[in-house]
């Protein structure tokens, strides 16, 4: 097998991540400035929160897109000054941008919002950027709802159900999220939650104080910062227990070693919750403002992504604009630890090694894998990758030549990353490339079980529907791609995520319709992880995304 494939020439489109509608701010008055009414103008806010802010932010200085402020000023070596900025690429240019994209990035608009909302969205990006407000821990605290009492919380499973086999699926452009079981493939239930939900999370297996029946409940966090908890044990009907608001735009969530506490990560306001896990009242915000690896102070440094350390009675908690790992110890609330990480802008996605001791995360700007030693809580190293590296829930497995590896694809072209990530059994491998595999296309998942011979992975942001309808099998054993599979020949449609089920004899992959329906409209197609034939289908979904196994999760199968 060669430790080398040339990378593609052709860097494919970077899609744009979503935000979500904050509160209401009327439109800045600027003389002699491009304005828009106020239903424009509301209507642009309410758009650009929903497409837009996810790459970049709210106030719009940009992370994983360009900054959109109206004017910037960049200082030269020489003393003199350039100044760039929407206003300086004007109405004509702004809309030709939004509607036809860029080959830095930025996926095209056209088909996505109308001649005159790409019209209006030129305008208001020439605009002061409205700020939107702060949310107290008070103000969270106003937000919870009970639906069942922790008194009618079952003993044991009410159903009779195989639950360690059920999957969770994201529902997205309905902001629900379905409950399939895994062994008879029926839906159970579409259960409502917050906006678009990005993430769900189940209480884990741990080392450290073992929680109560972990993988029984789920943590969804939605992109509007609702955080709902769900109840496998639960009839389906009465699976929604709780949920409160810890954001107005949000993305991840995670729950302690011994299930007593939840954390949620806010995208605005820049700051993080604390919240009980048992009676979802929220208990400590911290934010996550402050000064990043360039020596720069960040308003907005967002929350990316949350994850529980296996070993450790901390989380890891990724402020994407600061570059930082925050290291935050929940063994004492009053006199909270948090030890500051320095890696490299924007960190992203992440997952452990198979020991559970290193954290490996993407900082997509700097086209790095960073990698922290949680147990002495440090950085460990930084691995080169190819343009924009998004692991998703990440991969790991054992590789013939520089054994155990984990592997990602990247959002910027269609290669494969593979590198070693066993510093004591193979520590000339440790942090290093171990090879690289050429893919049709750029994409955003991938997925492999201990059971199964291969690795599976998307190409859902190649701009040609062919290869975004198709996934790729790579043998672990070559490194080669052994099958392409196309999902879908429907217009609109992508494939996209993985889910293997509890004992890695199936693949579960998204037949995802783009559009932003209100009907069923997706479906999840499942194919024999050994054969790679299609074996059946699940219809009647909504957008199905993320996809998650309760025992996998709550086990770190990856």
């Amino acid at each position: 097998m060669s430790l080398g494939v040339t990378y593609k020439k052709t860097r494919y489109l970077l899609g744009i991540g979503f935000g979500v509608l904050l509160a209401s701010t009327a439109a800045p008055a600027m003389a002699e400035a491009p304005a828009l009414g106020e239903e424009a103008f509301e209507a642009s806010k309410q758009l650009y929160f929903e497409q837009c802010a996810g790459c970049h932010g709210v106030l719009r200085k940009g992370a994983t897109g360009k900054s959109l402020e109206p004017v910037v000023k960049k200082k030269n070596v020489d003393g003199s000054v350039t100044e760039t900025g929407t206003l300086k690429l004007g109405q004509e240019r702004l809309e030709k941008i939004i509607a036809w994209g860029t080959e830095g990035g930025m996926n095209n608009f056209s088909d996505i919002m109308t001649e005159e909302e790409i019209k209006d969205m030129a305008t208001y990006i020439m605009m002061e950027p409205p700020k939107p407000p702060e949310m107290s821990l008070t103000q969270m605290k106003e937000t919870r709802k009970i639906y069942v009492e922790e008194a009618d919380y079952p003993t044991e499973p009410l159903h009779g159900r195989n639950w360690e086999n059920f999957f969770v699926v994201i529902e997205r452009d309905v902001g629900k999220v379905a409950i399939i079981d895994g062994d008879t493939k029926e839906v159970l239930r579409h259960i409502p939650t917050g906006y678009a939900v990005h993430v769900i999370k189940a209480s884990e297996h741990h080392s450290i104080n073992e929680p109560e029946d972990p993988g029984r409940f789920w943590y969804t966090m939605g992109r509007d910062g609702k955080m709902t908890k769900i109840d496998l044990w639960q009839t389906p009907d009465k699976m929604l227990v709780s949920e409160v608001k810890i954001a107005y735009d949000a993305r991840d969530v995670a729950i302690s070693g011994d299930g007593k506490y939840v954390i949620g990560g806010g995208y605005w306001p820049p700051h993080f919750a604390i919240v009980d896990a048992l009676t979802m009242e929220p208990l400590k915000v911290v934010s996550t403002r402050g000064t990043n690896v360039d020596g720069d102070y960040v308003e907005e440094s967002r929350v990316a992504a949350i994850y529980t350390t296996p070993h450790e009675t901390t989380w890891i908690v990724a402020v994407k604009e600061l570059g930082q790992l925050w290291q935050v110890d929940y063994s004492d609330l009053d006199n909270l630890r948090i030890d500051k990480i320095n890696s490299a802008k924007f960190l992203h996605d992440g997952f452990f090694d198979p020991t559970g001791r290193y954290f490996q995360i993407a900082a997509n700007a700097s086209n790095k894998m960073v990698v922290v030693d949680t147990k002495e809580r440090k950085l460990e190293a930084m691995i080169d990758t190819a343009p924009l590296p998004h692991p998703g829930p990440g991969a790991n497995w054992n590789d013939p030549n520089c054994g155990p590896v984990a592997g990602t694809t990247h959002l910027g072209e269609g290669t494969v990353t593979v590198w070693g990530n066993d510093p004591d059994g193979h520590p000339e491998m440790a942090w290093k490339t171990c090879y690289e595999v050429e893919t049709d296309g750029a994409g955003l998942f991938i997925r492999t079980h201990p059971n199964s011979d291969y690795y599976w992975v998307d190409q859902t942001k190649h701009p040609e529907p062919e290869v975004q309808q198709s996934v790729q099998v790579i043998s672990k054993e070559t490194g080669e791609i052994v099958k392409t599979i196309r999902i879908t020949e429907e217009e609109g449609s992508a494939a996209v995520h993985f889910e293997f089920n509890a004992d890695g004899t199936e693949v579960w992959v998204s037949k995802w319709n783009l559009s932003t329906s209100k009907e069923p409209n997706g479906e999840i197609l499942i194919f024999d992880a050994q054969t790679l034939e299609e074996k059946a289908r699940i219809k009647g979904l909504y957008a199905p995304t993320g996809k998650f196994n309760v025992y996998n999760r709550s086990n770190h199968v990856t």
